[in-house]
């Protein structure tokens, strides 16, 4: 798998909401409503990951939050595999925060 040019990286990025592109990865901070629902919400992007055949880096943070950062290091950039998981992590179910 190639890695994108930058003109398709500002495309693919136009069709997610909420995601930005941070040093060659692509990122969204999720924010839940409690701990609990950070670690189900972590459980679910996981099993998708590995779905995929790919391992973005998760981080939990602030007792509520799931950042989360996708890159192919095997390409050396950003790459359609990447935009396809955070398309579908963007439609897991989540519960706001207060």
């Amino acid at each position: 798998m190639t890695a994108l040019t930058e003109a398709e990286i500002q495309a693919e990025l136009k069709t997610l909401s909420g995601w930005e592109v941070r040093d060659a990865h692509l990122v969204r901070t999720f924010q839940t409503p409690s701990f609990a629902h950070a670690v189900l919400f972590l459980g679910a992007v996981a099993q998708l990951a590995e779905a995929a055949g790919h391992h973005p880096d998760l981080r939990l943070h602030g007792w509520n939050k799931l950042t989360v950062e996708l890159t192919t290091h095997s390409a050396g950039g950003l790459t359609e595999k990447d935009f396809s998981l955070a398309r579908q992590i963007s439609q897991l179910p989540q519960r706001q925060s207060k």
